[in-house]
């Protein structure tokens, strides 16, 4: 019979080298997710903590007579509206930051 060391002792054999290798290789992949797992929640909060607010619309930019403004949209020199008239014909709208329509485009219905 083998005889199997009491519970107390240390006299244990030695870990075979692929083992100890296998614990090493684990405990580093642990230790690289908990870091990984660490700076993506700090990107996160840092990303997140940024929100600034949305830029202003222009004051005195209005729908032309009969139509109701159904989306509005910013870019870097000119703005967007979407209308839609009585008759539910919806039109968009590029104007100039100045309020003064550049162009009109028809959508077509379904």
């Amino acid at each position: 019979m083998t005889s199997v060391p009491n519970s107390g002792s240390d006299e244990y054999p030695p870990e075979p080298p692929r083992l100890r290798l296998l614990r090493l290789l684990v405990t580093t992949l642990m230790v690289v997710l908990i870091v990984a797992v660490i700076t993506i929640v700090a990107l996160l909060v840092i990303r997140l903590g940024n929100v600034s607010a949305p830029p202003a619309f222009p004051d005195g930019i209005t729908a032309p007579d009969g139509e109701t403004v159904q989306a509005a949209t910013l870019g870097t020199d000119w703005i967007a509206i979407v209308t839609r008239d009585d008759a539910g014909a919806e039109r968009i709208h590029i104007l100039r930051p100045d309020g003064t329509i550049r162009q009109t485009v028809q959508i077509a219905p379904n």
